[in-house]
């Protein structure tokens, strides 16, 4: 209830927003620590100096720092999707629709990381999380849904052939995942260019 007597909701009242730029702060300072440094190597004191916000704010936001990891996962999760839209948009074919997957992973590359290019921040969390982690659950179904996404494009090729619709979609899952391991490694995007050319001929022998 503010002086006036009007009420502050969640979706109308002027005290909502602030809380949503810190929770807006919180995430992105994560974003940058969490890639560059590590989720284990970066303590909540850390996130909340980066965010210019104070440690109330994040517990405000957000119920623990393994909450925090999840909401940053989801976060590059609709990040990549965004990513992955926008290249849809000029894809006419399906086999344009294929590679604009492949396309939003080498733009996810390319984003000018503060600390270098080091692969996949999802998996690189994932790698740190404890089985059954809510954040390597999101990791999870991160990477399922590139692979229906793969598939379904693939099925506007392959029509009524279910198994070698999932087989191909499968196959080239496998082949992204392995070159942005390699591209992370190597800290270029080349590996995913290859990939991209090689899912191409793929494809093209479908």
């Amino acid at each position: 209830m503010t002086a006036a007597g009007v009420p502050v909701t969640p979706s109308t009242g002027i005290a909502a927003r602030p809380r949503r730029r810190a929770r807006e702060l919180l995430l992105e300072a994560a974003a940058r620590l969490f890639y560059a440094n590590g989720v284990a190597a970066t303590g909540i004191d850390t996130i909340t100096a980066e965010a210019g916000v104070a440690k109330k704010s994040l517990y405000n936001n957000f119920s623990s720092k393994a909450d925090l990891v999840t909401g940053y996962l989801e976060a590059r999760h609709g990040e990549w999707l965004g990513l992955y839209r926008k290249r849809l948009e000029s894809a006419h074919t399906p086999r344009e629709q294929v590679l604009a997957v492949f396309d939003a992973y080498l733009d996810h590359a390319n984003v000018a990381y503060q600390h270098g290019f080091r692969g996949c921040g999802l998996l690189n969390a994932a790698a740190e999380l404890p089985a059954r982690e809510p954040g390597r659950v999101a990791v999870r179904r991160h990477k399922e849904e590139v692979q229906q996404l793969l598939a379904e494009h693939v099925a506007t090729l392959l029509p009524g052939q279910q198994e070698r619709t999932r087989a191909t979609a499968a196959h080239l899952a496998f082949l992204l995942e392995g070159a942005m391991a390699r591209a992370g490694l190597e800290g270029t995007d080349v590996r995913l260019k290859e990939a991209r050319h090689i899912a191409g001929q793929l494809l093209d022998a479908l």
